[in-house]
């Protein structure tokens, strides 16, 4: 009986295809959508500067081509070459650094008022709850009566006098700065109080080495509300009988409709209000140099 062999002939090897090089760019899945890359130009300070005053110059400069094609007459607004002269006449007779000086030291004043109870009554609401719970539904009712409403009751209480002035202007500046210092203070990783309090750190301690630091973005923006309605309410406390300020030369200048005298005022006013926006943006920068005048970080 012979053998019988069974050969098996294996299957040939599948071919191996080339291994595909990764693209440089891969398709995105599905539902996603890849942000654009964002393209940034350099910018100096030098042209931003100059973006910046395009507006005030155009406008300027409108002013002036409506002046002296005669649109705008004398009786209406003074051209540009009266109010600089106006401003001459003033400052060469003392008439404008005193009305200036005058509304400078009542606005200071009351902002000075405003933000010190603001700032108090924000760290009680805000790091108490005995303070929240017995002031933040009292101060909350009364931030949202206009200040200027409070102008015939501040007459009756105080007269004509400088203090119902400093106090409109102490009123208007104390509730923007109370709501940014309640925020902050709330805002306040809770964990870290209690770290610090494990650590024996007082009551008193914690608000001046964690709360504040930790609620200063709070604080700035708070600061910089109330020195724009600083100068808001000095316009309004300055048209109560006075007798000296940048609001009485204004009533003067009305009596006798010069509307050159008006549109000096108005610039100063305006003016005051920017110069308060720049110095606390500049503190913003000192205080927390990690972040850009947009305040974004980068």
């Amino acid at each position: 009986m012979s053998d019988t062999t069974t050969t098996t002939t294996a299957a040939p090897p599948a071919p191996v295809r080339p291994r595909a090089e990764p693209s440089a760019v891969e398709a995105p899945p599905t539902g996603l959508v890849v942000p654009r890359p964002q393209l940034r130009r350099a910018r100096g300070r030098g042209y931003a500067l100059a973006v910046r005053t395009i507006g005030p110059v155009a406008l300027l400069a409108l002013w002036w081509v409506a002046s002296a094609t005669g649109l705008l007459t004398p009786d209406v607004l003074a051209s540009p070459t009266e109010v600089l002269r106006a401003v001459g006449e003033l400052w060469s007779n003392g008439q404008l650094p005193d009305a200036l000086t005058t509304s400078l030291t009542r606005s200071g004043l009351g902002l000075l008022i405003g933000l010190a109870a603001g700032l108090t009554l924000g760290i009680t609401t805000g790091f108490t709850r005995l303070g929240d719970e017995l002031l933040d539904s009292s101060l909350q009712t009364l931030r949202t009566i206009p200040f200027l409403s409070l102008v015939p009751l501040f007459m009756v209480w105080f007269g004509i006098n400088e203090t119902a002035k400093v106090l409109l202007i102490a009123v208007a500046t104390t509730f923007p700065m109370y709501v940014s210092t309640s925020s902050g203070v709330r805002n306040t990783d809770p964990k870290l109080i209690e770290a610090m309090r494990s650590f024996g750190m007082g009551r008193f301690a914690l608000v001046r080495e964690v709360v504040l630091p930790g609620a200063l973005p709070s604080l700035l923006a708070g600061l910089r509300l109330s020195t724009t309605l600083s100068v808001i309410a000095l316009i309004a406390a300055e048209e109560i009988n006075a007798t000296a300020g940048i609001g009485y030369l204004m009533s003067q200048a009305q009596s006798y409709a010069r509307t050159d005298i008006l549109a000096v005022c108005i610039l100063v006013y305006g003016l005051l209000g920017l110069a308060a926006d720049i110095l606390v943006r500049l503190l913003e920068r000192v205080l927390m140099p990690w972040r850009t005048p947009q305040g974004v970080a980068r």
